[in-house]
């Protein structure tokens, strides 16, 4: 079976996109590289009002794009995007901010729906801190509860810049499986955003999934990445935590300005430079050394299939990896 025959048949899903959600060619992207689904960021540094806008905006792209996207709150959902040609959008946060004080909001969002919330972003929030805050603290007692009514909404936790003490206690604490939906490992290349692989084990011990990154800035090969280095992280993460817990998480950011760069390097959303911001790079729309060569956008996904396979995985661990994981970890946390 050819790379083209697998990518066909599987279901495809990349666990973070944060692309420009107004530039049409990221709708033509995604049909053309055939993704079944995506967690679509709509939160990192906003609150609750402005999130609530970023939400209903939604609205209006699933008339304006329906020929290509469709909403995604169950797995079903999922599966009738793969059917009907479509990119299921999964609304997703980069950070539990929009929820502020008050833990009644995440039922809210639950039923705007958004089905994945990550803790925090980078730095600390009131659940927790951030995998750049200079103190590596926990989960807070507001973070505790926080975790345990995702569990009972079913909304699926990420971790992916979440600090390592909070990372492992949030493990610990859920009563569901959690993600890294956008993350490598330390033992792969060690730079804070990669996650522990203590944290990596004991994620894919209670059923969790990883989604390998492909941002040249988490691969050990850096700005001269290719796809094949790509495929080499994925490779690392098989390694420790399984072929049943490893995914895709590309993290594109597909025709996003250099205010959008500008905004998420800053501290808290507002103070730029952060203390983990360099301020010498300049950031520019479609960055060519931001992805590895032969992985763009995802109109050259397919061609990750043909790399799996020829690195020696079977086609049934291909199709795995490239969404079939990701499938069984929403059966398990969604509750439709």
């Amino acid at each position: 079976m050819t790379g083209a025959d697998v990518y066909r048949n599987a279901v495809v899903i990349d666990g973070l996109n944060v692309s420009n959600w107004d530039s049409p060619a990221v709708y033509g992207s995604l049909r053309n590289g055939g993704v079944s689904a995506i967690n679509a960021t709509i939160a990192t540094w906003e609150g609750f009002e402005q999130t609530m806008d970023a939400a209903a905006a939604w609205g209006a792209r699933f008339d304006r794009h329906g020929d290509s996207i469709t909403r995604v709150e169950t797995v079903e959902d999922v599966l009738a995007a793969k059917r009907e040609g479509r990119t299921g959008i999964i609304l997703g946060f980069q950070n539990a901010s929009p929820i502020e004080n008050r833990l009644d909001r995440l039922a809210l969002f639950h039923g705007l729906g958004v089905r994945i919330i990550q803790v925090t972003y980078h730095e600390r929030n009131l659940l927790g801190n951030g995998c750049y805050e200079r103190r590596d603290d926990g989960l807070s007692s507001f973070g505790i509860d926080a975790v345990r009514e995702m569990n009972r909404l079913g909304i699926l936790i990420d971790l992916s810049h979440v600090g390592p003490r909070t990372t492992m206690e949030t493990i610990e604490v859920s009563e569901k499986p959690v993600a890294c939906t956008h993350a490598n490992s330390k033992g792969y290349y060690d730079v804070p955003r990669n996650k522990a692989l203590d944290a990596v084990k004991l994620l894919a011990e209670k059923g969790g999934v990883v989604g390998a990154t492909c941002i040249t800035s988490f691969l050990r090969t850096g700005p001269r990445s290719t796809l094949a280095d790509y495929v080499d992280a994925i490779d690392d993460l098989v390694q420790h935590a399984g072929i049943d817990h490893v995914g895709i998480g590309t993290d594109f950011t597909q025709d996003q300005p250099e205010s959008f760069w500008l905004y998420i390097a800053a501290q808290q959303g507002t103070k730029y430079p952060a203390s983990f911001t360099d301020p010498g790079r300049r950031w520019k729309v479609n960055d060519p050394t931001l992805y590895p060569a032969g992985l763009q956008t995802p109109d050259d996904l397919p061609m990750l299939a043909g790399a799996l396979l020829d690195r020696g995985y079977t086609a049934e661990d291909t199709a795995k990896l490239l969404g079939g994981n990701w499938l069984r970890l929403f059966r398990d946390v969604w509750l439709a």
